[in-house]
């Protein structure tokens, strides 16, 4: 697991993530003595029994730990008396780092940070796929009971909009940011134009950057940012915009079967979101490295994710076909060539995946299980 791999070898290891994935499950799986920060007097307890805390061998589990950001002075105090002992201390927290920067800042160099997404494919069945996309990953959510779906996502956008954002700084009235999330479900896996989406809140393109801001930091959204290349041609320089959990952008959008999903005309840029997600989520659960980018160029020619590994740089494209044809494979390359791409991968819905000197055309399973292995 890479949590215990973090653990042997750092004095603090962060789990980050959106609120109820998963992360206090986990962390309890670990052992150690566990607070939630979030609690009525576990902060005062912590802070009168601390010294007997942090001399026990015993990790010590900080669940929402950005409630208490007094706590991370001690922390790291106690990180720089006992700099060889690790595995100490556990942090779970349901907001990014980019909106508690202090935090951050004052364990730099002595936290690992580790994302935790909600549920991804490798996890359950392969033939869970579109139950995954349809329900997205929340263990609440609908994938283990199918239920849940749409009463869960209601209540816990309302609690995120209501209590979470306006308590981690969103200075935006409820309304308005349920009125920003419907707007990017609708403008899902499409470029971001602040701009316009401002126009239609009253509000300026900054205004609208920064409360965007707020919704990455919760992992509600991605945005995508866009790749350039010195290539004669213009190139688009727009972030693209995504909800991370396919269940919630189902939910925002209305969708309540898989016989709807097919329906709606957005369904393929649903479908690439939710490949673009499950891709890097799972290489997140492996701790692996890679910048994600999409590429787009002024006159249509598409890449809807670029990893760049530093050395390498990989050319993907989604499509939701059970049947690619030679024309996307070869606009696939003609586009990959533009940015000097060292592999072509070609993600659907195939039941026959082919793989021939640097091109690769595969379902989402055989892909995230690559990612894995």
């Amino acid at each position: 697991m890479l949590i215990r791999q973090r653990l042997d070898k750092f004095p603090a290891v962060a789990i980050l993530g959106p609120r109820q994935c998963g992360k206090t499950t986990l962390a309890r799986e670990l052992g150690g003595i566990y607070f939630d920060l979030e609690q009525d007097g576990v902060q005062t307890r912590l802070d009168a029994q601390w010294d007997q805390f942090i001399a026990s061998e015993k990790l010590l589990i900080l669940d929402e730990s950005q409630s208490a950001p007094a706590l991370f002075p001690r922390l790291r105090g106690a990180i720089d008396q006992h700099r060889q002992r690790h595995g100490r201390f556990l942090l779970l927290r349901s907001v990014s780092p980019a909106l508690i920067k202090n935090i951050s800042e004052s364990l730099a160099g002595r936290l690992a940070m580790v994302e935790l997404s909600p549920f991804i494919l490798p996890e359950l069945a392969a033939n869970r796929m579109d139950d995954l996309w349809l329900y997205g990953g929340y263990p609440q959510g609908g994938i283990l009971d199918s239920d849940m779906f749409g009463p869960w996502q209601e209540s816990y956008l309302n609690l995120l909009i209501q209590r979470d954002l306006p308590a981690w700084g969103l200075p935006a009235k409820p309304k308005t940011t349920q009125r920003l999330a419907g707007m990017l479900a609708a403008l899902h896996g499409q470029i971001l134009n602040a701009s316009q989406l401002g126009a239609a809140l009253a509000l300026d393109s900054k205004t609208v950057a920064g409360y965007c801001d707020y919704l990455e930091g919760a992992f509600l959204i991605r945005r995508l940012q866009p790749y350039y290349a010195n290539i004669h041609k213009r190139i688009v320089k727009s972030s693209k915009v995504f909800w991370r959990d396919s269940g919630l952008l189902n939910y925002l959008l209305g969708t309540h079967d898989m016989e709807e999903l097919f329906s709606q005309p957005w369904a393929g840029h649903g479908w690439e979101g939710f490949v673009i997600e499950q891709s890097l989520a799972t290489l997140a659960a492996r701790g692996a490295r890679a910048k994600p980018y999409f590429f787009r160029t002024s006159d249509g020619y598409e890449l809807d994710l670029v990893l760049d590994w530093g050395s390498t740089l990989w050319a993907i494209e989604i499509k939701l076909t059970s049947n690619p044809t030679t024309e996307m494979v070869q606009r696939l390359n003609k586009t990959a060539n533009m940015i000097d791409a060292d592999r072509r991968i070609l993600i659907c819905r195939t039941e026959k995946p082919f793989e021939a000197d640097k091109l690769q055309v595969v379902n989402l399973s055989s892909w995230l299980t690559t990612l894995v292995g």
